[in-house]
């Protein structure tokens, strides 16, 4: 076998399409843009959902209904087996701890772990939340786990008392 020979497989590789090239062709005149106006031009096109310059019907149309999305509490998940291989036996597992060890990088309201794969070593974890699972698997291999409060909830409680008093 030489480089010579080698060739493409059968309809594998298709010629460009030649546009424009007589009318005998199929694609001349026009190149199947059809009779002028906008879509026939050169670069042309228009994005989607515009109707002409008429008011689009999604700003026809009135906003309803409330989204809790910028509200809604941010967490960070982690699954037991990223704990098993971060940190040694003993270690307590803490959102500074994940901080301190890169598994967590930017901001959240607080973070979960989840049961996904096995744990082996003995640690002491203090986070927001556990699945059911994690919290299984974490005492089985001898850990302890403290849930804490979320910092929003501290905040919270802080001003509640201070306006009592």
């Amino acid at each position: 076998m030489k480089l010579h020979s080698l060739k493409y497989n059968p309809g594998a590789k298709h010629r460009r399409k030649r546009l424009g090239c007589g009318e005998s062709s199929g694609l001349g005149k026009t190149s199947g843009k059809g009779h002028k106006g906008q879509k026939a031009r050169s670069g042309s096109g228009v994005r989607v959902g515009f109707e002409g310059g008429q008011m689009p019907l999604h700003r026809r149309l009135p906003k309803r209904g409330f989204n809790n999305f910028q509200f809604q509490d941010k967490i960070a998940v982690f699954n037991v087996d990223d704990l098993d291989t971060r940190f040694n036996e003993g270690d307590t597992v803490s959102e500074e701890t994940l901080r301190l060890s890169g598994l967590l990088k930017g901001r959240y309201d607080g973070v979960k772990i989840l049961g996904d794969g096995e744990i082996s070593k003995k640690l002491s974890v203090a986070v927001t939340s556990v699945s059911s699972s994690a919290r299984a698997k974490i005492e089985k291999a001898g850990g302890s786990i403290e849930i804490t409060k979320k910092v929003v909830e501290e905040a919270a409680d802080n001003s509640a008392s201070e306006k009592d008093a």
